[in-house]
């Protein structure tokens, strides 16, 4: 259908299969298992069933960034979940995450294995469990849930949104690539005048704001996402593309950004992380 074509939509929606240009194959209207599969289980307190794509970024660089502090009680086994063959429809998978989304937790050093969907809500989890990266006073705390909550309400706009329509769909439609570029762009100016004024997203303290926004809106400009970096102009938000490359030399950040990668330069992707030791294959 060109753009010209008017769209009529029928009384009642009915889902046709092959529509949806790349990821089709991979989004019905329709929830629960598909077939049976367990999840696999690693000797680490903690497991983490995800894909190496923004969300599931968000976190790994966490948990790197625990086990930076010293928190032993943090080790992972972050396992990959291929989501182009279906594996988060899974009775496995959906037993950790109702909604089949990566990434999925399961927190296995409690007394009764505790499921932890929803990336804001695992950064929440993590960040409480462990008391860093998440204020304690009232004031601060809830000044990195606003940029959390944004973040969570923001990032379906740039990924299913403008990265959608301007990477993915079948064809390039002008009015919703005009739609999001806008919005995403909003987005960006928002970050880089927040960013004039403080050094990090919530303050003067690095936090989980930081790490969920980084891998989206940072991502823009250290990953190029979705090819898009000169068509949205990002270079021209100094304070944003800043912050971005100041985060990207952090030690935990370089190591979560990796963990769960399947494209790219073969020796810079880690499908699985087991242990520390997993870097040791990385061309840094």
């Amino acid at each position: 259908m060109s753009e010209a074509d008017e769209y009529q939509p029928p009384r009642v929606w009915t889902w046709d299969t092959d529509s949806g240009g790349r990821f089709a194959s991979i989004n019905r209207p329709i929830a629960g298992a598909t077939s049976d599969a367990e999840l696999p289980v690693g000797e680490h307190p903690l497991q983490l069933y995800s894909l190496g794509t923004p969300n599931g970024q968000k976190v790994t660089i966490l948990l790197e960034e625990l086990l930076a502090l010293g928190e032993s009680g943090a080790e992972y086994n972050a396992h990959l979940i291929k989501i182009m063959d279906g594996e988060q429809f899974s009775s496995g998978f959906v037993a950790a995450n109702p909604n089949s989304k990566i990434p999925a937790l399961v927190d296995r050093s409690e007394t009764e294995p505790t499921r932890v969907f929803e990336s804001g809500a695992i950064l929440v989890y993590l960040a409480e469990k462990f008391g860093h990266f998440l204020p304690t006073t009232r004031e601060q705390r809830t000044e990195v849930l606003n940029w959390l909550f944004w973040l969570q309400g923001s990032a379906p706009l740039l990924g299913g949104g403008f990265g959608h329509f301007y990477a993915y769909a079948p064809s390039k439609m002008e009015y919703p690539i005009n739609r999001y570029a806008m919005e995403v762009k909003r987005h960006m100016d928002l970050l880089d005048q927040r960013l004039a004024a403080v050094p990090f997203i919530a303050g003067d303290e690095y936090s989980i704001a930081d790490m969920a926004i980084w891998p989206w809106y940072g991502g823009l400009s250290i990953d190029n996402h979705y090819e898009a970096s000169e068509f949205l102009d990002v270079a021209s938000y100094k304070n944003l593309t800043a912050w971005a490359s100041k985060l990207g030399e952090r030690e935990a950040v370089r190591r979560g950004r990796l963990v769960n990668r399947t494209w790219g330069d073969e020796a810079s992707q880690l499908p699985e992380r087991h242990s520390a030791a997993d870097f040791d294959t990385i061309n840094w």
